[in-house]
């Protein structure tokens, strides 16, 4: 049965710089595509977040360098929590597919891990 479903990733960009935001988000997105099959005409959309000491460029302009040419993104800042992560790029793409919520695989790199841990992103 064909449906929309979640997939979350998280990363942290080296600096406030359009290219380190650019590399980084693309990294994640690229480590979600391989590991969840993802093709671009199964996605619904993708919403990002950056936390607001990233302010230098639009993570979702990384998904259209990747040719999500046709897929409605958008991007917002993340909240500003006390003693939250900084340089902190979230994504949640909603995928058409007919795997279980089980079966999909969340990425969490350079030690974005650690939500998961603080309860900010459920397993």
């Amino acid at each position: 049965m064909l449906a929309c479903r979640g997939i979350r990733g998280a990363t942290i960009a080296d600096a406030n710089t359009d290219t380190a935001i650019y590399a980084a988000t693309r990294e994640m997105l690229q480590q979600l595509i391989d590991a969840n099959g993802i093709e671009e005409q199964d996605v619904a959309a993708a919403y990002f977040t950056a936390t607001p000491d990233l302010n230098a460029g639009f993570p979702a302009a990384a998904a259209r360098q990747m040719g999500w040419n046709n897929t409605a993104l958008m991007c917002s800042s993340e909240i500003a929590v006390p003693n939250s992560l900084p340089a902190c790029i979230r994504v949640l793409i909603l995928v058409n597919t007919e795997k279980q919520a089980k079966d999909l695989v969340n990425i969490y790199l350079k030690g974005t891990e650690v939500l998961k841990l603080q309860g900010v992103e459920s397993a």
